[in-house]
Order: structure tokens, then C-alpha cells, then sequence
């Protein structure tokens, strides 16, 4: 009887096995088609220099866990990449997909039917949701926007929170379905006509949808994680950044207020608007349209040569202003002019010591604009000198 029973158990052990090793067309994975093993060294550097981020977990695929790490600075000011100090060992064999880590996992499908409950990952779905919640709540315009009343999207709350309550329940080797957590948030979200504290109601519908998520949809991933390409990967991954940092820019913009000369704070919407609206801006619009016009008519390369000479990055045109000749000038009329400014302008000959510092500053200034163009000359001789050589006739 005994033996049977080892039997049976060693049967069901290998078929949970080769249902583990099976990917999502059905095929059996050779191990020879395993992705190259990743290296405790290499994920304990990475967590090191960039695990606040979760470079770490990129390293190991995995993505959902590194997404977090971004939304929250490495766990909530890094006390979650902290924790993972001893983890990642485990986090290496479950990437590498070890065969004792396999037995293990095996092992815990034989055991439980189900995930068992998980205090740290049960307080991390409710922070995560909570926190996806309320930045929601807070890039909803709190005044009409182009004349329409934008409060109606406060029902998108409860789908932010099931969101980050599913994330957190998709990380590693658990998994479950969105739409429980997203029912529950939904119907436990009215509460807060009841409950006039904001940040009690939105903590409960968290912990509402949390709770869902842990009883309906909790279920093991029974299959590895698909092996995407780093394209797809790098896709997706960006752009949910790109948009949970949008909806942080619109927290900034609908939220935020800059300090004005006289101490009053404006709200940055409001800010923004007048700067759009001021002739600072009017006249850099239209500077801007007459460049690409002239571009349109004369090309690029010339319009950029034009727009790199009015900078005047060699200070050529400047020097010509603060000595007084015009861009034709020689170079015995720009030394005359040189020293007949430095006389009069030497700081020596004024008495005042209010003024003799702006003296002093005019007379630096006269200096070096005499040698700006002392030296734009000089090599301009010896280019043109250098040209005729070469273009000179072979007699």
C-alpha cells in the first residue's frame, strides 16, 4: 500500500514537472533552449547601483517587479530594495529555473492549492493600489476644464487601485485575473459618501480590492514566464512609465503653484496660461516661424550658418561694439582705436572708487576685445595667404 502510494506521488510529482516545463504552445522546452543563466554577481551589482529602480529585477524579467520599484523609489524610499538583500539568491534560481528550485515550487503546488496568504505581499497590493488610487484623485482638474466639469472622472479611482492591487498580485511566481479586484474596488468605492475622510475611503476600497484579488483570483503560475525580446519588453515597459508619469505631470500641473515677486503663489495652470499669452513668448513664436520660413526659401545649411553667426560664439561682433569700428575696419584702424580707448578709459585716471571698479571692468573689456579680433585677423591672413599659395599659377 505504501508503495503505491510513493508511486503515485512520484507520477504526479513528474507530470507537475513536465506541466512546468511546458510553454504556452504546448511544446516541451529543451533545456538546451534555456536563455543563458543569469548570475547572483551580476543581479547583487545591479541592485547595488541601480536597484532603486530595479535594474535587478530587469536583469531577471522580471518586469512587473522593476515597474513598481519605479513607481515607488525602490519600495517606498527603499525599504523594499533593502529587504531584498537576502532575496535575490532566490529571485537567480527562480530566473535560471534550478532544478531544486523547481522540486520546491513543485512541491508547494502538491502542498497548497492555492497561494497561501501572504502578509507582506497582502500590505504591498493594498499600498500599491492605494497609491496608484490617490494619484489618480489628484490629476482629476479640480475646476472646470475648457468649460467642462472633469469631476466624473473620479470613478477612475477604483481602477487605479485594482490595478496596483493586480500588479502587485501578478509579481513572480503568482497570478491571478484583474477583474475580481476591480469589481470589489468598484463596489466598496461609494463608501466614501459615508466616509468623509478621503484617505479611510480610498484605504478601504484598497483593502477591499486587495482582499477579492487574495480570495477569487490568487491562483499559481503554473507555466514559466514567457521569455519576451527585449524589443517588446522595452516597449511595454516604457510606456507604462510614460504614462504613470503623465499622470504625475498632470498632479504637477492641475496641483502645483509657483511663488510670484510678491510672495503670492500662483497655481502653475494659471501660470502657465499668461506665459503663453505674454509677448516674451508672442515674439520667440513668430522668431521661431520666420526662421523656418526663411529655411523653406533658402535651406537649412544656410540658415543654420546665419543662426551660428548671430550667436556670435567667437565674440567678433561684440568686439567690434565695444571698440567702437565697424566690421570692415583694418587692423591699424582697430589699434588706434584700441589705444585711444585704453587710454581714456584707464582705470588709473578715475579718482571716484564708486566708479573705479566699472572702470576697471570697461578696461578688461577693451582688452579683450582687442585681442579677439587681433587673433580673427591674424588667421584670416594666413588663410587667404595659404589659398593664393595653393591657387597660384605653375609657371
Amino acid at each position: 500500500m505504501g508503495t503505491k502510494q510513493t508511486m503515485s506521488h512520484n507520477v504526479g510529482q513528474g507530470e507537475e514537472v513536465q506541466k512546468h516545463k511546458k510553454l504556452r504552445g504546448g511544446k516541451v522546452r529543451d533545456a538546451n533552449a534555456l536563455p543563458p543563466k543569469k548570475s547572483v554577481t551580476i543581479a547583487y551589482i545591479l541592485w547595488l547601483v541601480g536597484g532603486l529602480f530595479g535594474l535587478h529585477h530587469l536583469y531577471l524579467h522580471r518586469d512587473r517587479h522593476a515597474f513598481i520599484w519605479w513607481c515607488t523609489l525602490g519600495g517606498y524610499m527603499g525599504i523594499g530594495w533593502l529587504s531584498e538583500i537576502f532575496m535575490i539568491p532566490q529571485y537567480v534560481r527562480d530566473a535560471n529555473e534550478d532544478p531544486v528550485f523547481v522540486q520546491q515550487y513543485v512541491a508547494k503546488l502538491q502542498l497548497y492549492a492555492r497561494p497561501p496568504y501572504a502578509a507582506k505581499r497582502f500590505l504591498g497590493q493594498i499600498m500599491i493600489g492605494y497609491l496608484f488610487g490617490q494619484l489618480l484623485a489628484s490629476a482629476i482638474p479640480p475646476n472646470p476644464l475648457f468649460g467642462l466639469d472633469m469631476s466624473f472622472l473620479h470613478w477612475l479611482i477604483p481602477v487605479g487601485v485594482s490595478l496596483g492591487v493586480w500588479l502587485v498580485g501578478n509579481v513572480g511566481r503568482e497570478c491571478g485575473v484583474w477583474w475580481h479586484s476591480l469589481l470589489a474596488a468598484l463596489a466598496a468605492y461609494p463608501m466614501r459618501y459615508l466616509i468623509y475622510d478621503e484617505t479611510y475611503s480610498l484605504l478601504l476600497t484598497a483593502l477591499v480590492s486587495a482582499w477579492a484579488f487574495d480570495v477569487l483570483s490568487k491562483q499559481w503560475r503554473r507555466t514559466p514566464p514567457a521569455r519576451r525580446g527585449a524589443a517588446e519588453r522595452t516597449l511595454k515597459f516604457t510606456g507604462a512609465l510614460c504614462i504613470y508619469f503623465s499622470i504625475w505631470g498632470c498632479v504637477v500641473f492641475f496641483n502645483g503653484t509657483i511663488t510670484d515677486e510678491d510672495g503670492g503663489e500662483v497655481p502653475l495652470h494659471e501660470a502657465l496660461h499668461n506665459f503663453l499669452a505674454s509677448a516674451w513668448w508672442t515674439d520667440l513664436k513668430q522668431a521661431l516661424l520666420d526662421t523656418y520660413n526663411y529655411a523653406q526659401h533658402h535651406g537649412w545649411y544656410e540658415t543654420w550658418r546665419e543662426v551660428f553667426e548671430s550667436m556670435d560664439v567667437d565674440g567678433e561682433r561684440n568686439a567690434y561694439k565695444v571698440l567702437g569700428v565697424s566690421a570692415t575696419a583694418s587692423q591699424s584702424e582697430i589699434t588706434a582705436a584700441y589705444r585711444k580707448l585704453s587710454k581714456e578709459n584707464h582705470p588709473d585716471k578715475v579718482k571716484d572708487e564708486a566708479l573705479r571698479a566699472q572702470a576697471h571692468q570697461r578696461f578688461i573689456d577693451i582688452q579683450q576685445a582687442y585681442s579677439v579680433l587681433s587673433k580673427i585677423k591674424s588667421s584670416r591672413r594666413r588663410k587667404n595667404k595659404q589659398f593664393n599659395e595653393d591657387d597660384a599659377p605653375i609657371v
